[in-house]
């Protein structure tokens, strides 16, 4: 089965040996997303639903590289900062995911890399058609 993977050019990627996203055959898998912009810049600070928007929108162009869209999501994992925050964080997931309704879980987590970051979204995606 061929194998290939997407980079985002984040420099953490080098230093941890990760791909953005890897396909295995009709079988995507993107790897734990944060609301970093072009350049390196967190998107949102302060605001969690403006950061799960731009988790969603990295993930939807690594599958669009790979051949699929957020139409292939079969399954989300949200870790967030404080999950007093999930009524934001869900809406905004709600809204992407409306008509797919992927498998999902949200975790509290006690902090992510950088501590500005309030959401990191990983998902998995299966091209059925």
């Amino acid at each position: 089965m061929s194998r290939r993977s997407v980079q985002s050019g984040a420099p953490w990627e080098a230093i941890a040996g990760y791909a953005r996203a890897v396909r295995v055959g009709d079988t995507i898998h993107v790897s734990g997303t944060t609301a970093t912009g072009e350049g390196g810049a967190l998107v949102g600070v302060g605001d969690p639903a403006r950061q799960t928007e731009r988790c969603l929108q990295i993930i939807a162009a690594a599958l669009q590289e790979l051949g699929a869209d957020l139409r292939h999501v079969v399954r989300t994992r949200m870790y967030v900062t404080d999950i007093s925050q999930w009524e934001a964080i869900a809406r905004v997931h709600g809204e992407v995911f409306a008509d797919i309704r992927p498998a999902t879980a949200m975790v509290e987590v006690s902090g992510l890399v950088d501590p500005e970051m309030l959401v990191e979204i990983e998902a998995v995606a299966i091209v059925h058609d």
